[in-house]
């Protein structure tokens, strides 16, 4: 049991180094206009390798915490826009949202979340533990 101790310290440094790395994910406000609402995110990537494409969702909530319009899905990385995500570079992408009719408030709050990462070589990132999202401090 006493040899295992090394072993186990060995593999927690580790995977401390290792969830340190992220994708860090900042939602701005959502900018309104008639039946079309924006949603601005700016991405870094903290790994240690390129990823390749990051597929995200976004929900416009209303001041109840309602949704309004419909999911908008997209490839915020990689997809036919861009070619990936270098280590340590940022990227911006806006989500656009729209409903077939206009909004009945401005006061707009957005909810992003990733489901999927795919980094260099075809590895999936664990988006729950990997993946940042918060909204820009102003």
């Amino acid at each position: 049991m006493m040899n295992l101790v090394p072993q186990i310290l060995s593999c927690l440094v580790l995977s401390a180094g290792i969830a340190s790395a992220q994708l860090a994910v900042t939602v701005s406000p959502v900018k309104v206009t008639g039946q079309k609402a924006v949603v601005p995110l700016a991405m870094q990537n903290g790994f240690s390798e390129k990823i390749e494409s990051a597929r995200a969702v976004c929900f416009l909530m209303d001041e109840q915490g309602k949704t309004v319009g419909p999911p908008t899905t997209r490839w915020v990385i990689g997809g036919s826009h861009t070619n990936g995500l270098a280590v340590r570079a940022t990227n911006s992408f806006h989500f656009v949202v729209t409903s077939d009719k206009p909004f009945t408030t401005t006061n707009l709050t957005a909810k992003v979340s990733f489901s999927r990462v795919v980094l260099e070589g075809g590895k999936l990132a664990d988006v729950a533990k990997d993946v940042q999202v918060a909204p820009k401090a102003e």
